[in-house]
């Protein structure tokens, strides 16, 4: 059983205090806006060097030294520690990634590759005037369990339903995306609209569409007021950007605290704001098609773009008795457990290897004769051959995710 320290990751779309205000640090002036707990090579969690077997100790360790990370223990005995079911079929990698994530403002509008895509896109990269943004060769699904109110978008609307928010613009390339949608077939339609969007619509258009939504939802004939408020918002962070007028394609998703939606491959999404926890496949693959200052590369992404229209995909969980719920991903590469505890010990599905990460209160974890006080933000990551794991409040109720490998 090891501790782990999440690895900050600084992007300008972070907030500055909701990621540290829930590890219990300061906020500072820097913004936060991912806290990464895993074995990526571009950020291996660090390991804490106060484990004890005590389990007494109440010892905070922020702050304390490291010692070595978590990329480079599991390749120092990979079998082992991640077990040889993960091993035949994921090799010395650990499968998934865990995050926390805080947008203050919209991330953005992006795609992640499927495991075909991303293995060709990785070796296209290493050529002369490759993509940029393949920096590994594996898929990116991912998952995210809200912690706050969140939203995003995410998919393509029925198309019908695309064309209304489009009715009524007055821009005349809004006119032919209606004519689009409500003619071609429904993934002919979506495709060509998208690409209208992003290649067609000028700064001078997009404005006109923020414009436009702004007028309607003050008269009170928005289609969706959701959408029109969304358009305004993005518009104020990224004026004249075509990934403004894109948003009016997708759904629009609210999750409240506890709620799970997950995102495959090929889904067109962007986070707006909330703090969330994410967990996906081991990869930081991401094509970008707007509302960003980091590099977009337009025909990468409209390649890997699944057009089919449909709604957004939430997760029900699965209960194993009153204090455990596991969220079952469509991958073979994750599954996230949620357990809720008071004073007794809870016995935690699963075999490893596992990354549990306090959320609410204080817990403490039992595993392989050893025991740790976990508070909220705190991580530990426990190898296959650690054995059954248990987890107790620490004082009072405590919530505890547990990612793992199905």
């Amino acid at each position: 059983m090891h501790g782990l320290a999440g690895v900050v990751r600084a992007y300008a779309w972070g907030s500055p205090d909701r990621i540290p205000e829930f590890v219990g640090r300061a906020a500072t002036a820097a913004t936060t806006a991912e806290l990464w707990f895993g074995a990526h090579p571009s950020a291996p969690s660090p390991l804490r060097s106060d484990d004890s077997d005590d389990p007494d100790d109440s010892d905070d360790s922020r702050g304390k030294p490291a010692r070595g990370d978590l990329r480079s223990h599991i390749a120092a005995d990979p079998h082992r520690i991640l077990g040889s079911d993960v091993t035949a079929r994921f090799g010395t990698e650990l499968p998934y990634l865990l995050k926390l994530i805080a947008p203050e403002s919209p991330l953005s509008l992006q795609v992640h590759p499927n495991l075909a895509q991303a293995r060709d896109g990785h070796r296209r990269a290493g050529l002369p005037g490759g993509p940029q943004d393949y920096v590994d060769a594996n898929h990116k699904p991912e998952l995210v369990y809200a912690l706050s109110t969140f939203e995003a978008v995410s998919g393509f609307r029925a198309p019908r339903r695309a064309a209304e928010m489009f009715a009524g613009l007055s821009s005349p390339l809004a006119r032919e995306i209606v004519r689009m949608l409500r003619h071609l077939p429904p993934r002919d339609g979506a495709r060509l609209a998208f690409r209208m969007v992003l290649t067609e619509f000028s700064a001078a258009d997009v404005g006109q569409v923020v414009a436009d939504c702004a007028d309607r939802l003050a008269r009170g004939s928005s289609p969706s007021q959701r959408s029109d408020a969304t358009v305004v918002r993005l518009g104020e962070h990224f004026p004249g950007d075509p990934g403004v007028v894109a948003a009016l394609l997708l759904n629009p998703v609210t999750l409240k605290p506890g709620e799970v939606m997950f995102v495959p491959a090929g889904s067109v999404h962007a986070y707006l704001g909330g703090l969330g926890l994410e967990i996906m496949a081991n990869s930081d693959n991401v094509l970008r098609a707007g509302l960003t200052g980091k590099n977009v590369d337009l025909e990468e992404m409209l390649a890997i773009v699944d057009y089919t229209a449909a709604p957004p995909i939430r997760l029900a969980a699965e209960e194993f008795g009153p204090h455990v719920r596991t969220y079952y991903a469509p991958v073979d590469d994750f599954e996230l457990s949620v357990i809720d505890v008071t004073g007794e010990p809870v016995s935690v599905p699963g075999k490893g290897p596992r990354i549990l990460l306090a959320i609410e209160g204080a817990a403490q974890v039992h595993a392989g004769g050893r025991c740790r006080r976990l508070e909220r933000g705190e991580a530990v990551f426990l190898a296959a051959d650690d054995g059954p794991v248990t987890v107790a409040g620490a004082g009072g109720r405590a919530s505890v995710v547990q990612a793992d490998v199905p």
